[in-house]
């Protein structure tokens, strides 16, 4: 009770006139218009002429329709108000017509107004015992602490294990029964979906699909699947996870449905399956399919026709690991001088971008998350061509996700606008940047630093924001200077260019002739290939097995057994890896590491840093968890 209010028992019994100084709490509860005399009657009382602007309330006692209006310190209230009007120069109230006494008048008033300012302060004395008495109350039913209204401390409403929340080791029972959902449909397009003894698939869907429609008709509207079950007719392996609806979703703001549906007819079960498969790498399968139903908040269908879309985009749009991933700078620096002309000017747009540095990778953030920092100033419209613009983009996305380290699972951007001009200023980039992350590759950005942005730019980012997704919009953060960059990255770990005081500075170094020789040796790849392709395999019997029955002895067996092969396919990618990708600038410099891992901060006997998976939660056995 001290912590919320502090009044003297004095101004409990004696109140003041109401001024600005009136504590909140006692303003609300006083009457509106009333006026109470000086500690013991003495003083003499207010006049309205008289109040200086300093002692005015700022804020009306009754509503008005003029936000800030004067202040009236005696209103027109009750019969025992008008005792507060008095007449020039006297202290006296006046006196009613036929009154037979000044002095009994006089005794009258000081009745009065004793009698009402000790019900005012009884009113007040109960007032604040019963709201204590609650708060506490409240406090001992939901275990809070009990906080001062007046207490301006900000609070932390988010934990950090609310905040790690649908990530790989760390599900509810119920995202769990969404993730099987969404690996059974997967499979089901695959054709590896499990067969029963009847020869059908197993439904993903639960048992009384018809209740959940009925329980949503909004769901129902928008549905693309018709859910079967083992009891209805059989749907072939291959096929699609039942019958699909042609209405798209309205918030199917990038065609996904559609081109959903074109994957499905253009592309085979198997190559879809082998695209979700090159698209894994060293991460947990899970962690990829996890990054889906977040960005679909957890709807199994919307989930599936988002992944399928970004498949086909991986496969047929991009040719992300077929092309951009296997070529790589050599390739284009090959194609910079031997190349067709078409290939030619595309690999020198392509190039350029590199050696000038227009965005690069270095360093991490407080929360492990790795860097890019993009040089706006850099880029001039119209100098590159879109298409090698597009290219530059997703080769480093591509790249930035090998140096994530696990649990890590998100990336911090950094959009240095100094320098910044309208001359810069580029639509087509920043909507092909919105629609990957939001896309093709989701739930990968932690933070999104637009630092020191000029006042020109405030009108290009109401356009963008416009464009951007709520949950995405709600990642951006505008920084000036050094201090705005501590927030999110250690001081010695700020680059020198944007202020900090780490030494360092970007410089490309060109592709080293033989640093891809490697990738000649094609029998050795084809080994670890087929090697590759059993661990998918007893992955997929293991989750199969999981789906089936994830309460029995076996399921939990098999979900264990999942665990044991997705840490052998982190490592065994990294075997294959120097077979089928190209090297970067970052594994020339020794950043990315042969066997995974980075090494952005070349310092002799430097101490491990704490990783987390970039929402503040510390990955297990760590020295922050175990409480060094």
């Amino acid at each position: 009770m001290k912590a919320r209010i502090r009044l003297s028992a004095q101004q409990l019994l004696f109140p003041r006139p109401i001024s600005a100084s009136t504590p909140q709490l006692l303003r609300r509860l006083i009457p509106a218009g009333t006026c109470w005399p000086s500690s013991h009657f003495t003083s003499s009382l207010p006049r309205t002429a008289a109040v200086p602007d300093s002692d005015k309330p700022h804020f009306p006692l009754q509503p008005s329709a003029n936000p800030f209006p004067d202040p009236r310190i005696i209103p027109k209230g009750p019969p025992h108000s008008r005792f507060c009007n008095k007449r020039s120069g006297s202290i006296k109230p006046r006196l009613p017509t036929g009154s037979a006494s000044a002095n009994h008048t006089h005794a009258n008033l000081k009745s009065s107004l004793a009698y009402s300012s000790a019900a005012v302060a009884v009113a007040i004395v109960v007032a604040l015992v019963s709201w204590t008495i609650v708060d506490f109350a409240t406090a001992a039913n939901t275990g809070t602490a009990l906080v001062s209204p007046l207490d301006t401390r900000p609070v932390d409403v988010m934990s950090p294990e609310a905040a790690a929340a649908g990530h790989v080791g760390n599900l509810t029972p119920e995202q769990e029964k969404k993730l099987r959902k969404l690996w059974n449909a997967i499979f089901k397009i695959c054709g590896v979906a499990d067969i029963n003894a009847n020869g059908t698939a197993e439904s993903a869907a639960p048992a009384k699909p018809a209740e959940e429609e009925l329980e949503s008709p909004q769901k129902r509207r928008f549905s693309l699947f018709r859910w079967k079950t083992s009891e209805s007719q059989p749907s072939p392996p291959g096929s699609s996870t039942g019958s699909v609806k042609d209405a798209p979703d309205d918030n199917d703001k990038y065609g996904q449905t559609k081109q959903f549906h074109k994957t499905l007819a253009s592309q085979s079960p198997e190559s879809i399956r082998q695209t979700i498969w090159s698209t894994v790498k060293h991460d947990h399968p899970d962690a990829l399919v996890l990054r889906f139903l977040r960005a679909r908040k957890w709807d199994v269908e919307k989930a599936l026709v988002m992944l399928v879309s970004a498949m086909h985009w991986r496969h047929s749009d991009m040719n992300v690991d077929a092309d951009i991933m296997k070529n790589g700078e050599a390739g284009a620096v090959y194609d910079e001088k031997n190349g067709a002309p078409d290939a030619k000017k595309l690999a020198i747009d392509y190039m350029a971008q590199y050696r000038m540095g227009k965005s690069f990778l270095h360093g991490k953030d407080k929360e492990g998350r790795p860097i890019c920092v993009v040089r706006v100033r850099l880029h001039k419209p119209g100098a590159q061509s879109a298409e090698s613009l597009e290219r530059y983009t997703v080769f480093i996305i591509e790249t930035a996700r090998l140096v994530l380290e696990p649990p890590v699972e998100t990336a911090n951007i950094i959009f240095d606008m100094t320098g910044f001009s309208l001359a810069n200023m580029d639509y087509h980039p920043v909507k092909f940047m919105i629609q990957c992350f939001e896309a093709n590759y989701p739930e990968s950005l932690g933070a999104i630093l637009v630092h020191n942005a000029p006042w020109v730019f405030q009108g290009i980012w109401r356009i963008i924001r416009g464009w951007l997704d709520p949950v995405v919009a709600a990642k951006v953060h505008f920084t000036n200077y050094r201090t705005g960059l501590e927030e999110f990255i250690a001081p010695d770990q700020i680059i020198k260019e944007l202020e900090g005081d780490e030494d360092w500075e970007y410089k490309y170094e060109e592709p080293v002739p033989g640093e891809n020789d490697t990738m000649k040796d094609t029998e050795t790849r084809d080994a670890l290939l087929k090697a590759r392709a059993e661990l998918y395999r007893e992955f997929e019997g293991a989750t199969r097995t999981w789906i089936r029955s994830p309460d029995t002895v076996e399921g939990k067996q098999a979900k264990s057994q999942r665990e044991k092969i997705a840490a052998q396919l982190r490592m065994d990618y990294w075997n294959l890896d120097p077979y089928v990708r190209s090297r970067s600038l970052y594994d020339r410099k020794g950043e990315l590491l042969p066997g995974g891992g980075v090494n952005w901060y070349k310092k002799e006997n430097q101490e491990p840093v704490p990783q987390t998976n970039g929402n503040g939660v510390h990955s297990p056995g760590t020295p922050a968890e175990n409480g060094a």
